[in-house]
């Protein structure tokens, strides 16, 4: 019987970055997300393939690698080597004017509009409430699909804690706009000042985080109001979600799942692989970043007889001290690479990555569309010429 991550390591993007619609590159904080959404779009873009990476990170690291000043919520060409002009754009998700673009095509009178745009807690809620960011995501996904200017979408998630956040936290927040609090607040003869004590008494946390920015008497006619104005929308912004969700488990779409081969990282990637298959989404691979890999020229050199061989040139001349220490460099290497593909082995047992690309430890950051190419190339290439 084969071993199944030996047969995920010969397989790479190609299919995903040539064919799908949708790529969605999710992680742990710190991985290497955003690089690796961008070296992939940059890729289909090569291909004739007219492409757009969203970034949900504030750091600016997109905008960099792909040459650009900055990153906004309108798309911006970018310009870079074997990509035809017009053939890639990125963009930064403004949470706040993608909600009040939301709230601009649902509400349908411009009344209605300014009144919930003027609204305290709105605000609030716009900046501050967990699942806000990951919901908005996935309405610019929808808007970006919907319009057909692209012929593939690259989303790179938000730096969450928990990258189960991005399929969980949208529910979240349709769940808490039609909740308890929706009840409460459209009862008739609701009044704010008799209603503190059962506001609080609820404790959901998702009205702590953005109430408790609130202060003063108007607090409770704040959220009112705001519940009062959003009456009838709710309906609409689940149907959002729930299409984009559908979106997300068609053929049409493909996960790319991002860690770095820390025990931490790779057992989050475990979690989500697993989860991606039980949501019966489609997972195009998994991307372990910043790998140690000796030089394979090194590698056939026996441990024992390289031990020994440093021994005694560590007594010698200076240049064959010089090879001594650099025999011992590529012995911890080796060491640290046998570690790395053992807890890789554990993280990934009886779960099925579908691709396994190991990225090698790079000598200097990604920082232009130059190194993004050579990355990019090493997850959609020939793995034996990478």
């Amino acid at each position: 019987m084969s071993d199944p991550l030996a047969v995920a390591r010969t397989r790479r993007l190609d299919e995903a970055v040539a064919q799908r619609r949708v790529l969605v590159c999710t992680g742990a904080g710190g991985v290497g997300k955003t690089t690796t959404a961008a070296a992939l779009a940059l890729q289909a873009a090569r291909l004739g393939r007219r492409t757009i990476v969203l970034t949900i990170d504030p750091a600016r690291r997109l905008a960099q690698s792909l040459g650009l000043e900055t990153l906004d919520n309108t798309p911006r060409a970018v310009t870079a080597p074997g990509v035809p002009p017009g053939g890639l754009d990125a963009m930064m998700l403004d949470m706040k004017r993608t909600f009040d673009e939301v709230v601009e095509r649902t509400a349908g009178d411009a009344n209605r509009v300014q009144r919930i745009m003027a609204n305290r807690f709105y605000q609030q809620l716009t900046e501050t409430l967990a699942g806000t960011q990951e919901y908005m995501a996935m309405e610019k996904l929808a808007d970006l699909h919907a319009t057909g200017g692209y012929d593939l979408i690259v989303i790179d998630t938000p730096p969450t804690r928990n990258a189960l956040d991005f399929l969980d936290a949208p529910n979240r927040l349709t769940d808490f706009l039609e909740g308890r609090f929706l009840k409460m607040f459209l009862r008739p003869g609701f009044s704010a000042g008799k209603a503190v004590g059962r506001a609080v008494g609820i404790g959901t946390g998702l009205f702590m985080k953005a109430a408790s920015r609130l202060t003063g008497a108007q607090v409770l006619d704040d959220l009112a109001d705001f519940f009062q104005s959003f009456e009838g929308m709710y309906e609409g912004f689940k149907s959002r979600a729930q299409q984009v969700y559908r979106l997300l488990q068609s053929p049409q779409s493909a996960f790319v799942v991002v860690a770095s081969p820390e025990p931490a990282a790779l057992r989050e990637a475990r979690y989500f692989l697993q989860r991606l298959a039980q949501e019966g989404m489609p997972t195009a691979g998994l991307v372990v970043n910043r790998m140690s890999m000796p030089p394979l020229v090194l590698e056939a050199l026996d441990p024992e007889a390289a031990a020994a061989a440093a021994a005694k040139l560590a007594r010698g001349k200076a240049d064959e001290r010089t090879v001594a220490v650099l025999l011992g460099l590529h012995a911890q290497r080796r060491d640290s690479a046998r570690r790395e593909q053992r807890a890789i082995s554990a993280a990934l047992h009886g779960v099925d990555p579908h691709a396994l690309i190991e990225v090698p430890l790079l000598p200097t950051d990604v920082h232009d569309a130059a190194a993004l190419l050579r990355l990019g190339e090493w997850m959609v290439g020939d793995p034996a010429r990478a």
